[in-house]
Parts: structure tokens; C-alpha cells; sequence
């Protein structure tokens, strides 16, 4: 699967062990910064990069991370397709609802609040989860996309 990945300075290194992961499981991974840490950078710059991508390209997903993922979920679905869901610990299935009823092709992770080894769960969670493709759902999703 082809994985468009980026953070700010708060998920930089699970940036890069995701990335590591994601490649040890046989995914393409576009790595879209930071390339090296700063402090003080700004989640738009990196995440709307992700995010163009995944608007543009249907057959793509995007991982973001942040602090806490949520400012970085705002900015990914302020883009036309994008439908970006916030992961922070917590129930899994929330995961797999965004998946199978909102059909999300994004994900933010909030660094904070998760070990490396729940992320990696997560994430495998949301790759592997599909969209239900119900009449519904699909439905809700054109409705959202009258606002693009």
C-alpha cells in the first residue's frame, strides 16, 4: 500500500519508527517531513503535504502526528477527500468505525498519549480495516463531500 507519512517536532520520532515499521511490512512510505528535527516547525507545513496527496490520489492513505493529533486532523480535512481520523489511545473500535462507516484515508496519532507499540497496532488496525461500502455510509460521505 502506498502511505503518505509526516508530523511536526512532537511526533518525530514516531514518525520515523512508523515509517521503519510501515517499510518492514512491505508498504511504499512517502515521507513528507520533517527530514530532520526542529523544535519549533508548524504541523500545517508537513501536514498539508500529506494531505494534498491523499486528496488527490483515491488509492492512497496518510498518517500524521502531533502532540496530541488534533490540530493536525483539522488541517488534513480542511482538503477535498480527506477524511482524516484522530487516534490517541482509547477503544480500538474507533478505528475500525472510521474505517468501515466514514471510509477515512487518514489518520493522526497523538504521540503523547500512545506507546510505539500501541501505534503500531493502531495503525495495522486502520490499513487492514476496510470501508463497508453500505449504501448509508456512502450516502453520509457524498453529503460531506458537497462541502469540498
Amino acid at each position: 500500500m502506498k502511505i503518505y507519512i509526516g508530523s511536526d517536532h512532537a511526533g518525530f520520532e514516531m514518525k520515523r519508527d512508523l515509517i521503519s515499521y510501515l517499510v518492514g511490512e512491505g508498504h511504499e512510505v512517502y515521507d513528507c517531513g520533517p527530514k530532520e528535527y526542529v523544535h519549533d516547525d508548524d504541523y500545517p507545513d508537513y501536514v498539508s503535504i500529506v494531505a494534498k496527496q491523499v486528496s488527490e490520489d483515491s488509492g492512497v492513505v496518510g498518517v500524521i502526528i502531533g502532540k496530541n493529533g488534533q490540530g493536525e486532523a483539522m488541517v488534513a480535512n480542511r482538503f477535498a477527500r480527506v477524511r482524516c481520523a484522530v487516534f490517541y489511545g482509547g477503544p480500538k473500535h474507533m478505528i475500525t468505525l472510521a474505517r468501515e462507516h466514514d471510509n477515512a484515508n487518514m489518520i493522526s496519532f497523538g504521540a503523547s498519549f500512545l506507546a510505539t507499540e500501541e501505534a503500531h497496532r493502531a495503525l495495522d488496525l486502520f490499513l487492514h480495516t476496510k470501508f463497508s461500502g453500505d449504501e448509508r455510509h456512502i450516502r453520509r460521505i457524498k453529503k460531506i463531500e458537497q462541502y469540498d
